[in-house]
């Protein structure tokens, strides 16, 4: 195993120093393992709080900030936080008009989170609403999920979301359009190779030089089956005709096209997907009216990518205009 890493027992906590100390537009409660934006709780506004098991940087932390994220917790690498952090980080958040928990369908996230809003609201009487993301076309259960897992649409729900919060919707509403969001988008997943956990410091799973998995999950879980390696434009047609058969993309205001990196992957290689992507896409009807290309839903150094689109209307597309400021996503004001 080579790693950037002094021991595997303390690479979460050594990585929040280096976002303190490279995001001071942030602040890191390092006891509790949350990254909050600087002016959090915002009086009046909707908190948007998210997390999940380090390892998929910049998912979450790197979407804390204005347009985005109030808080994230940061668990252990693959492993869900605790009750504990998320209590905390509901409480650091809530600046009045309740808080929505937007989670991943894996069963400890979604089972700490419900502890979570139970024992908060029972402490403080804030009202929590949840949003579960399951985007994952791939397989219906797998090795964490009971249900969809939930990948790439994360991301989207929480930029639209956040932006939905700062225009001073209220909970209800906020809550809605994640779930919107959430319902209007599909993703489907590969691996080239393997990640390695630095706890475990060996590969998750063997990939021979020759194979690929088809509909990987970001924690390293199977997928669909693996098959003989294959050119790009072949993978392509892998990832997005499960995709266009599952939900049907056609008509509305166009859709959101995000090809994603699983950490391993050169954007060169990114860019040449999404050209396939794009291609596949026109042949088939569906118009795209945005992109978003790069490593954001990652699994330590796993090689292989994910495809995401979302069936936007006039105001999801507004919404996703709208200005953000965080470390993994900045546009606008």
């Amino acid at each position: 195993m080579k790693k950037l890493i002094n021991d595997p027992a303390d690479v979460v906590a050594e990585a929040l120093r280096g976002v303190a100390a490279a995001h001071p537009e942030l602040r890191v409660d390092h006891e509790n393992k949350i990254v909050y934006r600087g002016d959090a709780p915002v009086q009046g506004k909707v908190g948007l709080l998210s997390g999940g098991g380090s390892g998929h940087e910049p998912l979450h932390s790197g979407f804390v900030g204005p347009g985005m994220l109030d808080a994230a917790c940061a668990g252990e690498v693959f492993t869900s936080p605790v009750p504990d952090q998320m209590v905390a980080a509901t409480r650091g958040v809530d600046g009045g008009a309740g808080v929505l928990h937007i989670v991943k369908n894996y069963t400890g996230d979604v089972m700490n989170f419900e502890m979570a809003a139970e024992i908060a609201t029972a402490e403080t009487g804030v009202e929590i609403a949840s949003v579960v993301t399951n985007d994952d076309v791939a397989v219906q259960d797998s090795l964490y999920t009971a249900g969809r897992r939930g990948v790439g649409v994360t991301v989207l729900v929480e930029k639209i979301a956040g932006a939905a919060a700062d225009e001073g919707r209220d909970l209800a509403a906020v809550t809605d359009v994640a779930r919107r969001v959430n319902a209007a988008g599909r993703s489907m997943g590969m691996a080239l190779t393997s990640c390695t956990v630095p706890a475990a410091g060996r590969p998750t799973f063997d990939l021979p030089e020759d194979e690929i998995e088809i509909g990987i999950g970001i924690h390293g879980e199977p997928g669909r089956r693996r098959v003989k390696a294959m050119p790009a434009r072949e993978v392509a047609e892998q990832l997005v005709e499960p995709i266009l058969a599952d939900l049907d993309f056609g008509g509305g205001d166009g859709v959101l096209a995000f090809v994603n990196g699983m950490g391993g992957t050169p954007m060169l290689e990114l860019y040449l997907m999404y050209h396939e992507v794009s291609t596949i896409l026109a042949k088939s009807g569906v118009t795209v009216v945005r992109s978003l290309v790069g490593p954001y839903v990652t699994s330590l150094e796993m090689a292989g990518c994910s495809v995401t689109l979302l069936k936007l209307d006039e105001e999801l597309l507004r919404l996703w205009d709208a200005p953000v400021r965080t470390p993994g996503l900045c546009w606008g004001a």
